[in-house]
């Protein structure tokens, strides 16, 4: 959903059962998967 342009406030208004750490999570686990560094912004 991210690379499809959503923002992580809209993730989480759709999935209220999400927790940013949630989304913070899966990026790095993708991150480690893919063996890139993670930018996030703030």
């Amino acid at each position: 959903m991210l690379a499809g342009g959503a923002s992580e406030d809209q993730i989480l208004a759709d999935y209220p059962d999400l927790e940013r750490e949630d989304i913070r999570a899966c990026l790095e686990y993708a991150a480690q998967y893919f063996d890139h560094p993670v930018v996030l912004g703030g």
